[in-house]
């Protein structure tokens, strides 16, 4: 599996069987609005985790991509998706509406994109429902959704694994979001050199970790 961050809340997976397949899973692809500029995309399969335009733009996807855009249990390819129903704000959806949480499972890894989450915490049903991760995708540029310090309480609910922060200030981004450096100092953090792309094999997720790994990705 090879993971790959296009900026934003956007991700790009690509899973390769054997020597001839993959299967090319793209999160959350943005409008050139933003500030920041996506290319035509090739995806399998495209997860949308709300209806605004940086995690929308479905058509700049080519061919005839599997959409997911709502909460549900979903396989395909031999990959299982389940979105699962959270608050893009923290009063309930009443500022921002509707965020879907997704959880991948594929070749013994279980990732978990937390899109665009607003909450203070998760609830306990949704820790539930979210279960055991490996890598978990989280937002920590504030704003629009919670910040360093409030995802540092999220991932010490959901205990994963490795942890790539997502959603953050960026060069030539438009919305105003914190730095990636607070979310690290938060967690005791610095220093950490960005990296174009993450390779994990089931492996390397296998066994205890005493501490979560923190990988800072640079926008591909």
């Amino acid at each position: 599996m090879q993971i790959v961050w296009k900026g934003q809340a956007c991700f790009s997976i690509v899973i390769t069987r054997g020597k001839q397949e993959q299967v090319k899973i793209l999160i959350d692809p943005f409008e050139d609005s933003i500030g920041l500029k996506l290319p035509p995309q090739e995806a399998d399969i495209v997860l949308v985790t709300h209806g605004h335009s940086d995690h929308n733009n479905v058509k700049i996807v080519k061919g005839d991509p599997f959409i997911i855009d709502s909460p549900g249990e979903y396989e395909v390819k031999s990959v299982f998706v389940q979105g699962i129903t959270t608050f893009h704000d923290d009063v309930q959806g009443k500022e921002r509406g509707l965020n879907t949480i997704y959880t991948i499972i594929t070749e013994g890894i279980t990732l978990c994109h937390m899109g665009d989450f607003g909450q203070k915490e998760l609830t306990p049903e949704e820790v539930d429902k979210i279960g055991n991760v490996h890598v978990l995708m989280i937002p920590v540029g504030g704003t629009y959704t919670i910040d360093g310090k409030e995802a540092g309480k999220i991932i010490s609910q959901i205990e994963p694994k490795i942890i790539i922060p997502m959603h953050y200030a960026l060069p030539k981004l438009k919305p105003n979001l914190a730095k990636v450096e607070e979310f690290l100092q938060v967690m005791g953090k610095k220093g950490l050199e960005p990296q174009g792309k993450l390779s994990l094999k089931a492996k390397d997720v296998a066994g205890e970790t005493k501490e979560a790994e923190i990988v800072v990705m640079r926008p591909q």
